[in-house]
């Protein structure tokens, strides 16, 4: 998310606005060429066009979200029917790690992330919990079934279908993925979802520290 956010700010600091549409979203030009240079992973553009003519904003929910994270930071502004930088933004288009000390916070503390589901979702726990458990748990790789176990217990056996795995992946490992704070590992074919390893990065250990004090995301320094 970070290399996404400093390319549409760097495409801003290009061609200074970016058209939106009636309902002050990004016009489908510009959708389509964040799609091509994000290169986000699991995302595949010509999957995508082959069942589907036209993408909009909504269609890629990587932009959607940064569109929204940016206006929120501040970073860049609506003006009748174009996106234009701010004075912050400019000055952090080149800055991938200020970009993070801003961005990260944000989008993991203060973002409800069980409403990005179809399903409505109940929020699952505190993240200094989620946190501490993956600075260990994560080192070597851990699953959402396994973060089930440790968080909740093993599932009734009883139910047909156990939701909790694809909450903790929706609402911890795809945002931490998206930080780039975890990676999803090596995978065997035909591996069940909720048995896919996801591994710390290297800016894991960059950029948090353990125990927790007030300043849970240290600085970055170039």
């Amino acid at each position: 998310m970070i290399r996404a956010a400093g390319k549409l700010l760097g495409y801003l600091v290009e061609h200074q606005t970016i058209g939106l549409t009636q309902t002050k979203a990004f016009q489908r030009s510009f959708v389509l060429w964040a799609a091509e240079a994000f290169e986000w992973p699991g995302f595949d553009l010509e999957r995508y066009f082959a069942v589907s003519k036209v993408m909009n904003e909504y269609d890629f929910p990587p932009l959607e979200n940064l569109h929204f994270i940016l206006l929120k930071l501040k970073l860049i502004r609506h003006y009748k029917l174009t996106c234009r930088l701010t004075k912050s933004g400019s000055a952090l288009a080149d800055k991938p790690g200020d970009l993070f000390n801003l961005i990260a916070p944000f989008f993991l503390f203060r973002i409800d992330h069980a409403t990005s589901t179809r399903t409505p979702e109940p929020l699952l726990g505190n993240w200094d919990v989620f946190l501490g458990i993956l600075n260990v748990e994560a080192e070597g790789g851990v699953s959402s079934a396994r973060l089930r176990e440790i968080l909740y217990g093993a599932p009734d056996p009883d139910d047909p279908y156990d939701r909790v795995p694809g909450m903790i992946y929706s609402q911890v490992l795809s945002p931490l993925c998206a930080m780039g704070l975890l990676v999803e590992g090596e995978t065997k074919k035909r591996q069940a979802f909720d048995e896919r390893p996801y591994v710390k990065t290297p800016l894991w250990a960059e950029a948090l520290r353990f125990p927790f004090d007030p300043e849970w995301v240290a600085p970055i320094h170039h």
